[in-house]
């Protein structure tokens, strides 16, 4: 755990206003890191009672599989607050009775998915029915496959928020202009480190014995759900360019499969990679994390397009690895050095990055280095006071 948390740890004092947060937590996937580091941090600050699922998505709906996890998080970090597990994607009546009954001054709704659209509309309307504000952090100002109709359920949800939270200045430009949500209703609060994943002990060498790669040779680690919108046809072009001069340079590709690999498959063999891409195209468990993290010498996110902020990135930062990003959503914001921010799609500029960060000596340790120091600047101990003002501010309270 890490020390901004524990700082956060203190229960609240019994006079504080009791927030609602609805989202997903352990032991369902979704964004339930995020909400979890969220709760330990403001549970110090404020009473807390979360709302979250029994049952997140309609199988059926999601192409990277059940949102069921094996492993369950400890409830103590809600340091005295409390939780429910009851909701579920096909149930309104358990909607309902969440939305209409559950006691608290304010709901705090973590807004990442359009399946859940009708789970959220109910929530927060009856919460805005019962006279109660709606603070709804917009964690994909543009959903990741963007259509006409998903961008007007998603603003039917919005039209129920009182204020909004994102993650970077950029996510709040499209919240107002493409959602005409007036700015002075937004607050840019960072996303913080995902330090839950972070094992002292974890195994450098387990993954890169799975995989078979040399312990002397380098891994670039792709992390999470396999997506179009992930770059990961840029990314094996890029090292395709670059794996006649730096043969001692692997790709990682670690996650659940959305869709078909086949595209990518074609591309390896096309330029004779398969020795050097490797695959796990399944769920990571959590305790799993830290181990591909630990393997990883750089993560790379070269997103094609994004309307949000990387939960891998986040991860990259608790365990101060080096990244290359591209300049697309938040992602910006997770290097400190704006030479590894690079244009999204372009093959030759991220080839000759790669190229440079591996022969350039003591570049991975600047990168590390500069990892740490960006860590820093997403504490939890500053995002929890900054969510605490921005609900006293919402509930006409003194901070």
């Amino acid at each position: 755990m890490s020390a901004s948390v524990k700082e956060a740890s203190q229960p609240a004092r019994s006079d504080e206003p009791l927030v609602v947060v609805l989202g997903s937590f352990p032991p369902l996937k979704g964004i339930s890191p995020y909400c979890v580091e969220l709760a330990k941090a403001v549970s110090g600050k404020v009473r807390l009672h979360c709302l979250s699922f029994k049952r997140l998505y309609p199988r059926f709906l999601y192409p990277g599989g059940d949102s069921a996890e094996r492993e369950r998080t400890p409830d103590d970090w809600l340091c005295g607050g409390s939780i429910s597990r009851k909701l579920t994607w096909y149930n309104p009546l358990g909607w309902l009775a969440a939305g209409l009954t559950t006691p608290g001054a304010l709901l705090h709704a973590q807004w990442w998915t359009v399946v859940l659209a009708p789970v959220y509309a109910v929530i927060c309307g009856c919460f805005r029915l019962r006279g109660k504000p709606v603070v709804i952090t917009v964690h994909n100002t543009r959903f990741h496959e963007e259509s006409r109709w998903t961008n007007g359920i998603g603003r039917w949800v919005l039209r129920l928020g009182t204020r909004f939270i994102v993650h970077s200045e950029s996510n709040a430009a499209v919240l107002s202009g493409h959602h005409g949500i007036a700015r002075d209703r937004i607050a840019v609060i960072p996303h913080g480190t995902l330090d839950l994943f972070v094992k002292a002990d974890g195994d450098y060498t387990s993954v890169r014995h799975r995989f078979g790669i040399p312990a002397q040779d380098k891994v670039i680690l792709m992390f999470g759900a396999i997506r179009p919108y992930k770059g990961i046809d840029t990314a094996i072009q890029a090292l395709a360019e670059i794996s006649s001069l730096q043969p001692r340079i692997h790709l990682l590709v670690a996650g659940r499969l959305w869709g078909d690999w086949q595209p990518y498959q074609e591309l390896v063999d096309q330029h004779a990679l398969c020795g050097r891409v490797h695959l796990h195209l399944d769920y990571v468990p959590s305790d799993e994390v830290a181990d591909y993290f630990h393997a990883a010498d750089l993560v790379l996110l070269p997103y094609h397009r994004f309307d949000s902020q990387s939960g891998v990135g986040a991860v990259a930062l608790a365990f101060a690895k080096p990244m290359l990003v591209t300049d697309v959503g938040g992602l910006p914001d997770l290097v400190g050095e704006k030479a590894r921010i690079l244009p999204p799609g372009n093959v030759p500029t991220l080839a000759a990055e790669l190229r440079r960060v591996f022969s350039e000596p003591g570049s991975l340790e600047r990168m590390r280095e500069d990892a740490a120091a960006m860590a820093k600047r997403y504490s939890w101990t500053e995002i929890a006071e900054r969510t605490r003002a921005l609900y006293a501010d919402t509930l006409g309270i003194p901070v």
